[in-house]
């Protein structure tokens, strides 16, 4: 593995002169069970989000929601000040308890998340934040609204949304919102997003595929070992490097609290799939879906 393996996934411009390497680290694995309270080992998370940086991972995607602020609180403590690393966070998503998520998108909550956000990470302002859902007991152009309001405030510099249709990035377009990223589960054994997949690509927004790993019904077939075989890779490396195949603006956040599966998936990086193994997953994966 070399040095900086997070380099080989290539680079993707999220505008304004901000390039992250492809392969990012999601990190909502660093809290407790159910996405609730502390990890069972604080230095643990701390060298997971510091080995990720070492790897060449420049791209880290967090939210307010993850612990709730516990996530946000281990990064700025790692990382901050962010030497060459890029924080995307997000916000709209009120927890009540131990994997208990509620959209909440009024406008005050939507600022008090982003002030929050901005004092917990240790910024002047956040380099891409992201609407976490778009809440449908509330105006929807009230929320691109304070969205835009942000970015002309100066507390965030690029806008993202997360879990939209094509229709809704749209609205969001036409209602002056730069969207520079999409953040929608999509893997190996969901593909129910192809078609924002396909809008991402066409108009060079960035897509953040979350729950990267996930192959579904084809972790049973004999396809996804016959690849794994093939590439001298896990499962889990097939899945990232299909990822990363299927479109220049594929940005895969894996997820993980162990430093040594932060070691491996990161590795997919450097696995460079040929046309007949990723069409073959791709079959077979429509197939299975």
């Amino acid at each position: 593995m070399a040095s900086l393996p997070a380099h080989a996934s290539g680079t993707f411009d999220l505008g304004d002169g901000l390039t992250v390497h492809r392969l990012g680290y999601g990190a909502m694995r660093i809290t407790g069970e159910g996405i609730w309270g502390a990890p069972d080992d604080h230095d643990t998370a701390l060298a997971v989000l510091r080995r990720a940086v070492e790897l060449g991972i420049d791209f880290i995607d967090t939210a307010d929601s993850y612990g709730p602020f516990v996530s946000e609180d281990l990064i700025a403590e790692a990382l901050a000040p962010y030497d060459g690393v890029t924080i995307a966070t997000k916000g709209g998503l009120l927890r009540t308890g131990p994997g208990k998520w509620h959209p909440l998108g009024k406008p005050d909550y939507l600022r008090q998340a982003v002030h929050m956000s901005l004092r917990r990470l240790k910024m002047d302002t956040i380099p891409l934040y992201q609407l976490h859902r778009i809440d449908p007991d509330v105006d929807r152009g009230e929320q691109f609204d304070v969205l835009k309001e942000f970015v002309d405030d100066g507390l965030v510099a690029r806008i993202g949304l997360s879990e939209v249709g094509v229709e809704e990035i749209q609205a969001a377009q036409e209602a002056g919102l730069n969207v520079v990223t999409v953040q929608n589960e999509y893997n190996l054994g969901q593909r129910k997003h192809e078609d924002v997949v396909d809008f991402c690509d066409k108009e060079g927004i960035g897509f953040i595929p979350w729950y990267p790993l996930n192959a579904g019904k084809l972790s049973e077939s004999d396809v996804l070992q016959d690849a794994a075989d093939s590439l001298g890779a896990t499962h889990s490396q097939v899945a990232l490097a299909w990822l990363l195949k299927r479109s220049p603006v594929m940005l895969p956040i894996p997820g993980t609290s162990s430093v040594k599966h932060l070691e491996e998936n990161t590795a997919a990086a450097e696995i460079e799939m040929p046309d007949d193994v990723f069409e073959a997953l791709d079959q077979a994966t429509r197939e299975t879906a």
